[in-house]
């Protein structure tokens, strides 16, 4: 069975996890209500994707 020739030190160790983390989801603006919303997703608020009605939403009015 193979056994590694040296140990990995901590610097080696840290550096090779530095690119291991949690990354905040991208938002943008819907252009119709201004509500954040992810890219290419319809409008969970309004219903509205690239300036088309595609959804009815419904409100709390209603």
């Amino acid at each position: 069975m193979a056994v590694p020739a040296r140990r990995t030190s901590k610097t080696a160790k840290r550096k090779r996890r530095t690119n291991i983390k949690l990354s905040a989801p991208t938002m943008s603006r819907c252009s119709h209500c201004g509500a954040p919303v992810e890219p290419h997703h319809v409008c969970k608020k309004c219903g509205y994707y690239n300036g088309k009605k595609i959804l009815d939403v419904k409100t709390d009015a209603e």
